[in-house]
């Protein structure tokens, strides 16, 4: 049997809707910046990948700590490194399942993302969660800080 929100969960809701929907045009163009985030990665564009960022860009994961400073250094990584060694790992391309705006202002957004990794036959070869911080520097909306559960 379903148990009945509570007044206070309502209230919670209520005004979470009410501080999300403020900043509705943030939480879409945060969400337009993840897409060509996506994009970008999947055609292997490791020019194109680094403007969907914004600088610094940090990455949390494997244990470790990543700081780009320019797009140029971030584009020479994903060419060297990320773009060569997700492919040896089966990699083909990676797809959203789901994203969940946390909190969100003029400026910034912070969303809960899961997705998959996929092999060339459509096969998954991984699901992860992360949580992506999307910021709006000088107009431009990109991800600045991303932690994951993926290697």
């Amino acid at each position: 049997m379903k148990k009945p929100l509570t007044p206070i969960v309502l209230l919670f809701l209520l005004f979470s809707n009410a501080a999300f929907a403020e900043n509705d045009e943030s939480i879409q163009q945060a969400m337009l910046a993840l897409d060509g985030f996506m994009l970008a990665f999947n055609a292997r564009d490791p020019e194109a990948w680094a403007e969907t960022l914004n600088y610094p860009h940090v990455r949390f994961a494997s244990g470790g700590v990543t700081v780009w400073d320019s797009a140029e250094s971030f584009a020479e990584n994903a060419r060297n490194r990320s773009f060569v060694a997700l492919p040896q790992a089966g990699w083909d391309h990676s797809h959203w399942l789901s994203r969940e705006i946390i909190l969100a202002s003029d400026n910034k957004v912070h969303v809960s993302t899961t997705f998959q990794r996929y092999n060339s036959a459509n096969e998954i070869i991984g699901t992860y969660e992360s949580l992506y911080i999307v910021t709006r520097i000088n107009g431009h909306w990109g991800t600045q800080a991303r932690s994951s559960l993926a290697p």
